[in-house]
């Protein structure tokens, strides 16, 4: 019995010296996955790692200012230039004259500018070297449900058109040929209003709109003006536009003032002559008519 037992411990125990290091790395490795500490495994390359908030977000962002500039016309031209320099367009452009509250009259302009959305924050602080910003809104709206929205629609709507003409390739009978032909007018039509409304919507988010008023200096901006210092520096342009009307106004008039002088004059001054040669006779002869003073 002996005989047997003896090389069976010692059988057991070079199988336990062989596999020992490996039954370690076994045990450790349950004892770092099966223990108190569950280490984090580590997310597979490839895997959506992200969350919605840091997906790129669709957002159509618009904005409007108000300016008061010596020159509305010429300022209008300014605000076309600087938008299209930084890759925008104008869409609308209106300069026409005004007569306001006061009296006083101008030219005012109105600017409907498509700017690219990165550069719009610098746009409106350029705004700022054309003239006086009397206001400016900004405002943001974010539509990327809207667009995943329309993508899914227009994807979908895609596969539905691919398969129906499919089905009207296949098609056995004449009748299974035109319900096809109706069903894919159907869904051509819906896919190209999606994709309309879709290319839209990537227009606007891609171009901001930029509304601008152009006002000459003098003219107090719509609510009136918003303190004392305020209501100074308007009456005090308004003052400076008044005056200035008024020089170009004489300006105007002064030559035909001097016209009008030369002819009063060719007229008045014969009169007058005449008068006088009448009335020198008429004189003379009342004095010899008259009787002799004792």
């Amino acid at each position: 019995m002996r005989r047997f037992l003896a090389p069976a411990v010692l059988a057991l125990a070079l199988l336990a010296g062989c596999t020992g290091p490996s039954g370690g790395e076994s045990g450790s490795a349950d004892g770092a996955t099966g223990g108190g500490a569950v280490a984090p495994v580590p997310a597979a390359p490839g895997l959506d790692e992200r969350s919605p908030a840091d997906e790129d977000r669709q957002v159509v962002t618009t904005a409007t200012a108000a300016l008061a500039v010596d020159d509305p016309a010429e300022g209008a031209q300014r605000v076309s230039e600087l938008v299209e320099s930084v890759g925008g367009r104008v869409d609308e452009r209106t300069v026409q004259a005004t007569s306001g509250a006061d009296g006083v009259d101008g030219v005012v302009a109105d600017l409907v500018l498509r700017v690219p959305a990165d550069a719009l924050t610098g746009v409106l602080a350029d705004l700022e070297e054309l003239g006086d910003v009397e206001s400016v809104s900004v405002s943001r709206s974010d539509v990327t449900a809207t667009v995943v929205d329309l993508d899914a629609r227009i994807t979908a709507l895609q596969t539905s058109v691919a398969r129906l003409l499919a089905l009207m390739d296949d098609a056995a009978t004449t009748e299974a040929l035109l319900e096809a032909e109706q069903a894919l007018s159907e869904r051509q039509q819906e896919l190209e209003s999606l994709q309309s409304r879709r290319a839209a919507l990537a227009d606007q988010v891609e171009l901001s709109t930029l509304r601008v008023h152009l006002t000459p200096f003098g003219v107090a901006p719509a609510g009136g003006p918003d303190g004392f210092l305020d209501g100074l520096g308007t009456g005090w342009r308004s003052l400076v536009a008044v005056l200035g009307e008024t020089v170009v106004v004489l300006g105007v008039l002064l030559p035909w003032l001097a016209v009008a002088a030369v002819a009063a004059g060719a007229v008045l001054v014969p009169l007058r002559l005449a008068r006088r040669r009448a009335a020198a006779p008429a004189s003379t002869a009342q004095a010899e008519a008259a009787p002799p003073q004792e």
